[in-house]
């Protein structure tokens, strides 16, 4: 893409209403538009990134053996009824009414929509088990939306849901979920830490969260040290093996909200492995047994003939909520640092001297060959000055630079700049397209 000809309308100045740093970023770098409070446009490079974490969430959603589908925003308030919810869910509920007088709501989670159409179509405990899930925009009216998006109305969110015979076979599904989790956040460079925490609206008696450690995070976090560097368990888990002793290995240790905190538990921690700190919730899991499938009647019969209602569980990423989580984690002063797997553009093409002919033509032939390699480069082929090109590409975070200007090329050299490290190598235009091929091809 070239720069010319997209739309990245970036700042210089910081927003007095950002913050934190996700937001004083997503805002300078051109990634989102603020048009009312905790709503958002997603502008081009926004919504690249946002797409790009969708796509691991659902690779990972797939390998687990989820199906996808997709339900509308807006829900019938009677199924809230049903489940008892409707009352009972308070105020970030957006109620509506259309011309009928018949009572809708924008829906904040699926429990509900997703009961009902299993129990239209599943009848027998043959059937079983279940797993659906769907990446949608939901709304909750925050009484204060604050921090950007991380804490806004409008968010996108992956919510998967679960439905099984029996509370030991709705905790394995539970069990593939919590796996799944740690696995999608280690490959978007995240090390989440899974917590005991509150169920909250959505109910039942079991439930972790998925917490990103950081100083901007919204609430307070107790966990055993060795949490926090405990490698992912890899993408080579076997699913239809006994996943539990992955998960106890992640449970034993302690680890807990501030919702459920336990001090006298996390006391007999050592002392030289409390951690203490503040957290970003980038994922939760549920297991909520028969809270939706009973009041609802979706039942499935089983072998002694009996109809019994089937155990559910809950599974939610905020999609959106990570594009920011993302930023708290890898940014320094001069703007965002992508890793490499959700980069909007892993490579930025940088053009030091625009109508000078032999670096035109080097930039061209750079541009098409990444091109051609299936790396979509982000070519800057403005006429600005070298010191605002590299300033913007450093506070749009892209991993790569290749910096091509006539002094290196009389040398037959340009610069390749790592934006994590800040490494800078002085190499051939083919050597450096090589290279490119080779680092960023596997992300």
């Amino acid at each position: 893409m070239r720069l010319s000809r997209y739309f990245l309308p970036t700042l210089k100045e910081t927003p007095s209403e950002a913050k934190i740093a996700s937001h004083r970023l997503m805002l300078r770098a051109g990634l989102v538009r603020q048009e009312s409070a905790g709503i958002y446009s997603w502008l081009p490079l926004g919504l690249k990134l946002l797409k790009n974490i969708e796509r691991i969430v659902r690779e990972e959603q797939d390998r687990a053996g989820a199906v996808e589908m997709l339900m509308p925003t807006i829900q019938s308030a009677e199924l809230w009824r049903e489940s008892g919810r409707y009352d009972a869910y308070g105020k970030e509920m957006l109620r509506i009414t259309d011309r009928h007088n018949r009572e809708m709501l924008y829906g904040p989670t699926n429990e509900e929509m997703l009961t009902a159409i299993f129990r239209s179509f599943c009848k027998s405990y043959k059937e079983l088990p279940k797993m659906l899930y769907h990446i949608q925009w939901k709304f909750r009216d925050e009484v204060r939306p604050r921090f950007g998006v991380m804490r806004g109305r409008e968010f996108l969110m992956k919510d998967s849901y679960s439905f099984d015979v029996d509370e030991a076979a709705a905790r394995r599904s539970y069990n593939r979920m919590f796996i799944t989790y740690l696995n999608t956040f280690s490959r978007m460079g995240l090390q989440a830490v899974p917590m005991r925490a509150e169920t909250g609206p959505i109910g039942g008696d079991l439930s972790h969260e998925f917490i990103i450690l950081a100083e901007t995070g919204e609430s307070a976090v107790f966990c055993h040290k060795d949490l926090v560097d405990m490698p992912a368990p890899g993408l080579d888990v076997d699913f239809d093996g006994d996943l539990q002793p992955l998960v106890d290995e992640r449970t034993a240790l302690y680890a807990a909200t501030e919702d459920v905190h336990d001090e006298a538990a996390f006391m007999a921690v050592p002392e030289d492995k409390r951690l203490s700190a503040r957290g970003i919730e980038v994922g939760q899991v549920f297991y909520f047994g028969t809270k939706y499938s009973e009041p609802m009647r979706a039942n499935v019969s089983h072998p002694d003939g009996k109809e019994r209602p089937v155990h559910m569980g809950s599974y939610g990423v905020g999609v959106s909520r990570i594009a920011g989580a993302i930023i708290e984690a890898n940014h320094d002063d001069e703007g965002i640092i992508w890793p490499l797997a959700v980069a909007p553009f892993k490579i930025g093409i940088i053009n030091l001297r625009q109508g000078d002919e032999q670096t035109d033509a080097a930039c061209e032939s750079a541009w098409k060959a990444l091109e051609a390699a299936g790396l979509e480069p982000l070519y800057d082929d403005t006429a600005d000055r070298a010191g605002a090109k590299f300033s913007r590409m450093d506070l749009i975070g892209l991993p790569w630079q290749l910096i091509i200007g006539p002094r290196g090329l009389k040398d037959g050299l340009v610069e390749l700049k790592e934006r994590a490290s800040g490494e800078r190598q002085n190499l051939s235009l083919d050597a450096a397209l090589d290279l490119l091929r080779t680092v960023c091809a596997s992300s």
